[in-house]
């Protein structure tokens, strides 16, 4: 059995990755990636309350969660295909659609 602590650690160490992924990288898809990671720290904090506390909430959250990633991904790789398209690259620095 492992303890709500550890499981809370983990979380807070995959949470902090994507963070560091988000703030530091420039290429669309790696943030994307890294915005997934965070999801999916919060998902496990979702099931590890919900695992503690006895009840099926957190679960049913983490799902609703998942539901919400997967269109994310859908969406942000739909435009991330059309930066490239359009663009060239993925570099969010070399991304500049809103000047004239």
């Amino acid at each position: 059995m492992v303890s709500l602590n550890a499981v809370l650690l983990i979380s807070f160490l995959l949470f902090s990755i994507g963070i560091a992924g988000v703030l530091i990288r420039r290429n669309a898809l790696v943030i994307l990636m890294c915005v997934e990671l965070m999801l999916n720290a919060a998902n496990l904090n979702f099931i590890a309350f919900a695992r503690h506390s006895g009840s099926v909430s957190g679960q049913a959250f983490a799902l609703l969660v998942m539901g919400f990633a997967a269109a994310e991904v859908a969406v942000g790789l739909a435009l991330v295909v059309a930066l490239y398209r359009k663009r060239d690259t993925v570099q969010v620095d070399d991304i500049n659609l809103l000047k004239g």
